[in-house]
């Protein structure tokens, strides 16, 4: 072994290398007096204290909970500037679409996103993942969407590539050109969508920058029929499809997402019963976003009653400058449990094994189990329980990526 790690006091992990759903989303692997060894900087051993294992290297977890590392399956990471100039607005009730159409929103990210310099947008990314990581989270999924043309997409988009090399963190690229019409396209939303097809698209696949490819399917945004043309194309070209949906209003996002056998629908606050059978008989998982409802104090999304009909459901972020400003998981596992009410066990496993397959990496990362990547988090904890039970303090102790200890007190 090159790592040891012992006196684990609880181990609590998903299993297996696809998303869990239903009554299979609480059904973890909890193991008391436990060990977990390191060679390579995989997962060799994970069980019960066994005295005959060895290693140089090891590590007293003095009976703290151990679980997968946090997997933050939706994140717009590579953005200039903030926003906190429209927190007034929203205080005032004004709606995002309202702050959209004035120019604000999106937009305004976009300006600044493109006259940052890619030495600027890469500093501010290393800081932000450090944050993130020092939070527990090991791998995350990062989209482009605030260049809204071809120049910048691919900045942003090369900037991530250069990110995923530069630090810890696993990232995973999507392609997000179809976020927002640029403001050189207004009252052009043929043209925006045929540049997106003809030349953004064909751009990003041909430098290999991104795995997929997703669209704002949204009231005043991209409709059905925008967005099922733009993901079709992107399959065709190898970008699988994953949607923004149902967000503000139950257009059928949802229910497009199932059609286009998405990897993932996201948000979807305001999906209908049928979007939700739509996302269980194509196995869509749902990206659960609850710090958006929170920030911006809109109803959260029927997490439950997605479990129950059988979704897979991951939690997630959605860390970006407007909507959610907070990088925090932890916080977001608080949330699901208080606000989607999912229990501890089944929100462990939205944020580790569920979260890994809305990115496709739940046979490498995800769960605590022999072969995968050894990603974990120590928490200043005893249960599981405890780590949802308390807000507002980062819990965790240390943090093993890849093997690799990153001590944090």
């Amino acid at each position: 072994m090159d790592l040891l790690l012992k006196n684990i006091g609880l181990l609590a992990t998903p299993v297996g290398s696809a998303a869990r759903k239903g009554a299979g989303q609480r059904d973890i692997l909890l193991i008391q007096d436990a060990m977990v060894g390191v060679k390579d900087g995989e997962i060799a051993y994970a069980g019960p204290t066994d005295e005959s294992l060895k290693s140089a290297d090891v590590f007293d977890c003095g009976g703290r909970l151990v679980t997968p590392g946090l997997v933050d399956a939706h994140t717009h990471l590579v953005f200039g500037g903030w926003r906190q100039k429209e927190l007034a607005l929203k205080l005032d009730g004004v709606p995002y679409l309202d702050i959209l159409k004035a120019g604000g929103g999106i937009l305004s990210t976009v300006e600044h996103t493109r006259a940052a310099s890619e030495a600027e947008l890469v500093a501010k990314g290393k800081a932000l993942l450090s944050e993130m990581l020092s939070l527990g989270v090991t791998t995350c999924e990062a989209k482009s969407g605030y260049g809204l043309n071809t120049q910048c997409e691919l900045k942003q988009l090369r900037i991530i590539r250069s990110l995923d090399k530069a630090q810890p963190v696993d990232i995973v690229p999507t392609f997000m050109g179809a976020h927002a019409f640029p403001k050189e396209y207004a009252g052009n939303r043929n043209g925006y969508v045929e540049h997106l097809l003809t030349e953004m698209l064909p751009a990003v696949v041909g430098e290999g920058l991104a795995e997929f490819c997703d669209v704002f399917c949204e009231t005043a945004v991209f409709t059905l029929d925008e967005s099922r043309r733009i993901l079709l194309e992107a399959a065709k070209l190898g970008l699988s499809p994953k949607v923004h949906a149902d967000e503000i209003d139950p257009i059928g996002g949802a229910e497009m997402a199932a059609d286009v056998n998405a990897v993932s629908a996201e948000h979807l606050i305001q999906t209908s019963d049928g979007g939700i059978r739509a996302l269980a008989d194509k196995d869509v998982v749902a990206v659960l976003l609850p710090a958006t409802s929170f920030y911006l104090d809109k109803p959260f999304a029927r997490a439950r009653d997605m479990v129950d009909a059988g979704v897979a459901v991951a939690v997630a972020t959605d860390f970006n400058p407007g909507s959610s400003p907070s990088l925090n998981m932890q916080l977001a596992m608080n949330l699901a449990c208080m606000k989607y009410k999912l229990t501890p066990a089944e929100t462990l496993t939205a944020v580790t094994l569920n979260g890994a397959a809305a990115i496709r990496r739940a046979g490498s990362c995800g769960s605590l189990e022999v072969g995968k990547q050894a990603d974990l988090v120590v928490w200043d904890a005893e249960d599981l329980e405890y780590i949802f039970y308390r807000y507002g303090s980062n819990l965790v102790h240390t943090v093993v990526k890849k093997g690799d200890k990153i001590c944090l007190s």
